[in-house]
């Protein structure tokens, strides 16, 4: 037998790194938005905080409603398709924020951003709020798309991966996300500086076509696939038979659509979604404004710049491992996948509970640092949101642990919109409440203000890991396959 033939292909590890940048390149786009309102956008529209609230809380929505089909939608057009599909979508999305200020500009007949910024009474209310909704149609059209990402990666793991490398692979590509939010703070504001925020959209929202064209030539099922041999191929296949068992008796490749809220395992899910994925959201949308608000940190200094990248360079770096430790459960107690994913998941649930202290450290150490207390609750912050990085990896896999192929995107649109809902909430009242907070100078456990407000968001994103987990426990306590039965 030939060697060189006989020998194992690695391609699956080429796909892992497609939707690695795929998932990079969704969250530089979420991120342009957040690191350019408060020093660029804000200003010039007039916004404040409820303003840039709505908006968030608006993406959110339309990505939950979105999330719900999106995973209908890529098991009916097939990976390939669905994928340039939605990264398509999103990246039109992602370049039409460019065009906000020029409709703002007509609507209220001005000619420049500096006429909108020097606008007082009743014309700067027009502005900020023709602006909101120019900004609210590209962010819905980012969020069609976006909506998509998760459902196509999640399906093509399961399609390239066997169950038990899973959750390192989903982890791997998951750090895009983070990846994608370090890059950001390094490279954003200072496009915007350079060039004004409009080019910021357009030259990041434009890296989304240069990925479809790697995915048209790179991507086909590892059947199909001429890079993947007959070893890898038979590596990747090697839960054939359990699937097999779970489809017996489907004639059809669709499920119903209101099966999959049948199963109890749709709403372990769900909720485990709906609990942590707007705390993600949140800092991921909010800590740029913190570090302005509490520290007076600015993302175009290299300071805040700085920040930043350390939060999200310690949030890969950790994730990365957390999304082997189920592997390692495995390989020394034989215990099943999902039990290993659970056992690993209350691990990182209490994680977030250092970011209780991330207000009263940083409090205690500003008279003594400064503006360089900022590095204790952005330390603090990172490893909450490295917890949630690695979570998320697990919770995801949690789904192909116990549902056939067939139904994986489906059940993961589920939870996307789940988890969609969650941030909404969120970031609702979050833009909400520090409105209220800054307006009315509340008191919140020593905290007044501002200060209060987020103090009492970061008591929430602390404990809601706790709380999906006991729930998703208690909904599913043990692995069970789900068999698949249209009858």
């Amino acid at each position: 037998m030939n060697t060189a033939t006989s020998r194992m292909t690695n391609y699956r590890w080429v796909i892992c790194a497609m939707l690695f940048f795929a998932t990079t390149i969704n969250y530089l786009d979420r991120q342009v938005l957040s690191l350019t309102w408060d020093e660029f956008i804000k200003p010039e529209f007039h916004w404040d905080d409820n303003i840039y609230g709505n908006i968030t809380g608006i993406f959110s929505l339309i990505y939950a409603i979105c999330m719900l089909f999106a995973g209908r939608f890529i098991d009916w057009m097939g990976t390939k398709k669905g994928f340039l599909w939605a990264i398509g979508v999103w990246s039109v999305g992602a370049c039409m924020h460019a065009l906000c200020g020029i409709i703002t500009e007509s609507w209220v007949g001005l000619h420049s951003a500096a006429e909108l910024a020097g606008a007082v009474g009743d014309a700067a209310v027009i502005i900020a709020t023709v602006s909101m909704y120019s900004f609210l149609v590209a962010r819905c059209m980012l969020a069609l798309g976006e909506a998509g990402n998760f459902p196509a990666a999640i399906k093509v793991t399961a399609e390239y991966f066997p169950k038990k490398d899973r959750a390192y692979a989903t982890s791997i590509f998951n750090a895009g996300a983070s990846i994608g939010a370090l890059v950001a703070p390094l490279s954003i504001p200072n496009l915007a500086k350079a060039y004004g925020w409009e080019w910021a959209f357009v030259i990041i929202g434009a890296l989304g076509f240069v990925w479809m064209g790697f995915w048209v030539f790179l991507y086909n099922p590892p059947s199909k696939s001429k890079f993947v041999n007959d070893a890898e191929r038979a590596y990747i296949e090697q839960d054939n038979a359990e699937e097999t068992a779970q489809t017996a008796g489907v004639e059809t490749k669709k499920i119903p659509f209101l099966k999959c809220f049948t199963y109890k395992q749709t709403w372990a899910f769900a909720f485990g979604k709906f609990m942590t994925d707007g705390v993600w959201w949140f800092f991921l949308f909010w800590t740029p404004s913190y570090l302005y608000m509490q520290f007076n940190i600015k993302t175009t200094e290299g300071l805040g710049q700085a920040l930043i990248f350390t939060l999200y360079a310690i949030t890969t770096v950790l994730s990365i491992y957390g999304g082997k430790l189920p592997t390692l459960f495995i390989n020394r107690t034989g215990v099943n996948p999902y039990a290993a994913r659970m056992r690993a998941m209350l691990i990182f649930a209490f994680f977030p509970l250092c970011v209780l202290f991330a207000q009263p450290l940083g409090f205690y150490f500003a008279d003594s640092l400064g503006r360089n207390a900022a590095w204790v609750p952005i330390i603090l912050i990172s490893l909450g949101c490295a917890a949630h990085q690695s979570w998320s990896a697990n919770i995801f896999s949690t789904v192909s642990d116990m549902f056939p192929k067939v139904a994986i995107a489906s059940i993961t649109g589920i939870g996307g919109m789940a988890g969609g809902l969650g941030s909404l909430i969120l970031q609702k009242s979050a833009g909400g409440l520090f409105t209220f907070a800054d307006k009315t100078n509340m008191h919140f456990l020593g905290f007044e203000g501002k200060p209060a407000g987020y103090f009492i968001i970061f008591c929430i994103c602390a404990v809601a890991y706790l709380i999906g987990w006991g729930v998703m426990k208690s909904l599913v306590p043990k692995y069970k396959l789900i068999r698949i039965d249209t009858n």
